[in-house]
Order: C-alpha cells, then structure tokens, then sequence
C-alpha cells in the first residue's frame, strides 16, 4: 500500500468531513423534531381544543408516514442518485413543517404531520447510504460517529429545546424552528454533497413488494403504538395489528426469495454474518435505548415533579457521555473491529443503568448525572460501531438498499421498547396502587400523566418503585446485547472482496 492510500485509510479526508456534516445538518432537525414534538404535545392539545387521545395522532400519524416511505428509500437512490433524493426529502420535511405551523385545527395538524413523516423517513437511510459510500468500509466507524451526534443527542437535548419553545414561545415555532434549518441544508446539500449517480439497472419498482412490505411496517408500527398507549399486550385490538404485521412481513419476505435481486429489498442481505448480527444489535439497541429514552423524562417529570425544561437538562450528562465516546470509539472501530469496542460498551451502559434500578422520590441529582453520564458513554460506543459493523462487509451497490432495512429494524425496535417498558411501568404501577387499595386509573403513558400534582406527592414512593421496576427490565434488555455484540467482526474493516462481498444488487 503507498503512502497515500495509507493516509486515506487512516484518517478521514476533508471531503467525507463535510459530507458528514451535511448529512447531520438534516438530520439534526429530524431527530430533534420527535423529542420537541412530544414535550409539547399536551400544550398543542390544550391550544386546539383536542382531547388528548386524538393528539396522540400527531405522533402516530408522523411515525405511520415514515414506516410507509423507509423501504421505498432504497429504490429512489438507485433511480434518481442519492442527492436528489436526500435534496427533496428535506424539502418534503421543510414544506411539512410550515404546514404544521400553520395548522388551523387538530385534523390538519395530523394530516401535515404525515406529510411531514415521508420527509423525515428518508432522511436517515438516505444520510447513511452518503456517508457510508464516501468513507469507504476502512472508514466507517469514524464516519458513523459523526451519523452518531444527531442520533444520540437528540433525543436528550431536543426535550431542552422543547421546554423552552414551549414555555417562551407560541406551539407553533415547535414547527417553524426547522424551516431555516433545512434552508441550510439544502444549501450546503446542493454545494457539497457528492452527485451520487443513479444506477444503471435500478429496474422498474417493485409494487408487489412495497405493497407488502410498507403495509406491514405501517400495521406493526400502528400496533406497537396501541400497545404503548394501552399499556400493554393482552388486548385483541393490540395484538390484531400486531400478528397481521409479522404476517405480512413474512410473505414479504416468501415474495422477496422468489424475486431475488430485483425485491425492493432483497433479504438475501441477511446471509451476511456481519450484516445479520448488526442488524439483530441494531434492533436490540433500539429496544434498550429508545425505550429507557422515554422513561427518564418521565421520571424527573413525574416522580420529581420537574418541567419539561429542567427534565431536560437533567439528562444532558446522558449526551455528554456519549459525546465523549462516539468518536472514539468510531477510531477504535476502524483499528480494531466492532467486536471489541461493542462489548466494552454494552458493560458501561449495564453500569450506567444499575443505578436507575434504585431510584427513588429523593434520590441525589449528583448520583444520577454520573450515572446517566457513564450510561451515555455505553450507548455512545454501542450504536454507530454497530452500524459500521453491518455495512462493513457490504458490497457498495448493496448499501442504498441496506440502509432502509437497518432503519426499519431501528424503527421497530425502538416502537417495541417503549411498548415494553410502558408495559412494564403501568402494569407495576397498578398492581402496586391495587395493593394499597388505591384506585388505578387510565392506561398506559397516560396513567402516569394524568396523576394530578397532589396524587403525584402522594404516591411518590409507589411511583418510584414502579419506575424502578421498569428499569430493572430495561437493564435485562441492555443485557441482552451481549450475545449479538460477541458476534460482531473482531478485527479492522476493509473492503469486501468476491467471496465475502453480500449479495449484490
């Protein structure tokens, strides 16, 4: 090797620098518009004189939409090239998000959000096709840590940033915030991204299989919502949903064999070890962090009895510690293989999440930043090792349609964890109030939120130990990273040669 390819291997040149940063200047506003949403959702409620449960619709109506759009992603960047692609994708959501602003009742505010939702679908398998075709499979755990700020930080600063548009603003800036910022990024999207040239035998579309595939991530995602809302699993109208979206998955996936390469996505992907066992991680972590992700603010909310902005704030030691371990593991990733940082990982978000096990209506503030900071340094070294561990052994053409499976696994995951730990908290709650002969009333998140303040101060310590509980199960699902992260590749990544590459699309 010579010394310039040397120095290409060993360090990330300034063009997939600021391919990087370009791709996190859209994401960014994706990522943060879910938290902000969700901090300010009673206060839309209230404003649009909509009870509570039709504006839960304004988050289920977004996370449909992009369960609809994710697997068509793949197919768009063949046809079109991956630029135009991430180029409308972001104005989709710009023009979704002024239309949100703009919303008049509850109904158009849902229907806005849909548009909003097929934006914001293609925004991160599309960010990960760009980025992990510039870097190069030597690269990726670097190139991955730069995907990895807006997708763990998010979810911590963007209840920060809801809090205060919510208390110093009106609703609709929750919205109006993302316009300027996705002018940005369709500049610097048009100045600097790479052409990203369509395919050349990208093919006709394959209907039948986005029929099918759409349609059944749209039913599961919808199910997993019902459970989360219900507070459990035991109900006909959860599980309905949810056998018809595992069966449709699975003729999918009968229909995809049968089809081969030209599936819309072609599930012989997961005759990859690598991109198997990443995958099974990546849907792991999901259910972990995702779902302990809705937890804590609903902990400092409910049990401390602080506002959206101080719960916040309160989790920022989470975003420092992965801010800390993100690009280093991404460098340690690119020396050494996913296979040792992963594990490593997986233990200091064990570490960091012990703690929450034992919380209480007094526990010391000092005691949970540490903790939330050691868990952030766990997560921070988890996820995007993972991600550049399933791409690693990829053939390039490969990558455009990878990228929507991962981000479908994602999603599931993530909609599964907090069904799970909703499940769990509520489920707790109510046998422990029962108990005491004290009256449960509502379901699911709700029944946490709809405590009155004086009920809360009450209840405080039962209330704890329910959290308590629900993160003792969280701690299992971090647990459970183990055996996946032990399958990972323990050495440096290159590239695919003909015997080893994935399928090729």
């Amino acid at each position: 090797m010579d010394t310039s390819s040397t120095a290409r291997v060993d360090k990330l040149d300034r063009e997939v620098i600021v391919t990087g940063l370009v791709v996190v200047s859209g994401l960014i506003m994706v990522v943060l518009d879910t938290t902000i949403v969700n901090v300010a959702l009673e206060t839309v409620a209230r404003q649009l004189d909509a009870p509570l449960s039709t504006a839960q619709w304004v988050v289920t109506g977004y996370l449909l939409a992009v369960g609809l759009v994710v697997p068509l992603t793949g197919w768009a960047m063949d046809r079109f090239g991956t630029k135009p692609v991430w180029i409308v994708s972001v104005v989709l959501f710009a023009a979704g998000s002024a239309l949100c602003a703009a919303a008049w009742s509850m109904q158009s505010l849902i229907a806005f959000r849909i548009i909003q939702g097929l934006g914001g679908g293609m925004l991160l398998p599309g960010g990960q096709t760009i980025i992990t075709r510039a870097a190069g499979p030597q690269r990726l755990g670097r190139a991955m840590a730069i995907l990895g700020v807006p997708m763990l930080l998010g979810p911590v600063f963007g209840p920060v940033l809801g809090g205060l548009l919510v208390e110093y603003t009106s609703w609709h800036w929750i919205f109006l915030v993302n316009v300027p910022v996705a002018a940005v990024a369709i500049g610097l999207a048009v100045w600097k991204l790479p052409s990203g040239a369509a395919a050349a035998d990208s093919g006709r579309i394959d209907a039948r299989g986005l029929i099918l595939l759409s349609g059944s991530l749209v039913v599961l995602l919808y199910g997993l919502s019902q459970a989360s809302s219900q507070g459990g699993f035991g109900s006909w109208s959860v599980l309905a949903w949810l056998v018809a979206g595992v069966a449709g998955l699975a003729l999918y996936t009968w229909h995809s064999l049968r089809r081969g390469p030209s599936s819309l996505i072609d599930v012989r992907l997961f005759t990859n070890r690598y991109f198997a066992s990443g995958s099974v991680m990546i849907f792991l972590v999901a259910i972990a962090l995702f779902g302990s992700l809705l937890l804590l603010p609903l902990y400092y909310q409910v049990v401390r009895g602080q506002g959206a902005l101080q719960a916040g704030l309160l989790l920022a030691p989470q975003g420092l510690g992965a801010v800390v371990a993100i690009p280093l593991a991404g460098r340690l990733t690119d020396r050494v293989g996913a296979g040792y940082v992963v594990p490593v990982g997986v233990l200091l978000a064990l570490l960091g999440t012990a703690p929450l096990t034992h919380v209480g209506p007094a526990t010391s503030y000092a005691w949970l930043g540490g903790a939330l900071f050691v868990r952030g340094m766990g997560l921070g070294a988890v996820m995007m090792p993972t991600f550049a561990a399933a791409y690693a052994r990829l053939d390039q053409r490969a990558v455009s349609r990878a990228a929507p499976t991962l981000t479908a696994i994602q999603q599931i995951g993530a909609s599964l964890g907090s069904a799970l730990l909703v499940t769990a908290l509520t489920q707790r709650l109510t046998h422990l109030l029962t108990g005491r002969g004290i009256p449960a009333t509502g379901t699911g998140a709700n029944q946490i939120v709809s405590l009155p303040p004086r009920a809360r101060a009450t209840v405080g310590p039962i209330l704890a130990e329910a959290f308590g509980f629900a993160f003792w199960v969280a701690f299992a699902m971090t647990a459970a990273l183990i055996i996946p992260a032990l399958l990972l590749p323990r050495h440096p990544t290159r590239a695919p040669t003909p015997d080893t590459a994935a399928h090729r699309t």
